[in-house]
């Protein structure tokens, strides 16, 4: 089932760095993030999570694409280090430019202060 077919609402919580996706209510996943530095430098995302109930139903991809929208409403870039939003961004490169290497270089510097969210 495609996520267009699901009742799914996201919600940004930028305070805490958290994506939200809520299915029917329930949480359902989750793209963990931060903001680099200097604001507003680009958003970067670092760990996506589906809660299992939820799986393949299309949840994270949901996710990724209100990530990119996000970003590019803000008009800052995405540096993905998140495994699977790269991969998402490799299948859909229409929706998600790819971000330069310096910026990409920065964001991993930027991430060794916040362990929180590895």
């Amino acid at each position: 089932m495609a996520a267009e077919n699901l009742a799914v609402e996201i919600r940004d919580d930028r305070e805490r760095g958290k994506l939200f996706a809520y299915e029917g209510g329930a949480a359902a996943g989750v793209i963990a993030y931060f903001v680099m530095t200097p604001d507003p430098g680009a958003l970067v995302p670092v760990h996506t999570v589906v809660e299992p109930a939820h799986e393949g139903k299309g949840i994270a991809g949901a996710l990724a694409t209100e990530f990119y929208g996000m970003a590019a409403r803000e008009g800052v870039p995405v540096v993905p280090l998140c495994p699977y939003v790269v991969k998402w961004a490799q299948r859909h490169p229409e929706q998600a430019p790819v971000a330069p290497d310096e910026l990409v270089q920065e964001a991993l510097r930027q991430l060794e202060s916040h362990p929180e969210l590895l």
